[in-house]
């Protein structure tokens, strides 16, 4: 008896042990930049390719998202090479973000917190070539909404036609 309920455990672990579509380096593979406006500086993992922009932060944990030792906050840059109109949601995103939509010349277009795994469509009120998510409560903390400037030049440093680390 005991030898089927450790055997079954064993499998059982084994089976969620697969189950996590983020492998703890995933994140890893992407590059990495900097996005600062106002107050806010963050480390953001690069999402310019079809793929990474799909899943963005499905997955992340709140651990995967804390603050950076240096006090800097982690995020994820969305970056499309034409002006998109369409919205983001939180299919398998489990923990709350705010998103900073934000045209080319870097204005923000719009802000919104977005609830965990909410699949309702959070869209901006006008064309973006950027997305930028943090934790929830980031940007109102740091006083960041529409029409206020974000300097992406760490981003286009960093642009898709510069490879990224693999």
């Amino acid at each position: 008896m005991k030898t089927n309920m450790l055997c079954a455990l064993m499998m059982m672990a084994s089976m969620f042990s697969g189950c996590s579509p983020t492998e703890p380096n995933e994140l890893d593979k992407l590059g990495v930049t900097t996005v600062k406006a106002k107050t806010l500086t963050v480390q953001a993992w690069i999402a310019d390719e079809s793929e990474e922009r799909f899943k963005g932060l499905m997955f992340v944990t709140a651990g995967e998202m804390a603050s950076l030792p240096d006090g800097h906050d982690r995020g994820m840059i969305f970056i499309f090479q034409g002006d998109q109109t369409g919205g983001f949601w939180m299919r398998n995103t489990i923990i709350d973000l705010d998103i900073a939509f934000i045209r080319e010349d870097g204005t923000v277009v719009d802000t919104f917190t977005m609830k965990a795994l909410d699949e309702s469509s959070y869209t901006p009120r006008s064309a973006y070539r950027y997305a930028l998510e943090v934790n929830a409560g980031v940007l109102g903390k740091h006083g960041i909404r529409a029409g206020d400037q974000v300097d992406l030049s760490a981003v286009r440093a960093k642009s898709p036609e510069h490879p990224k680390p693999r």
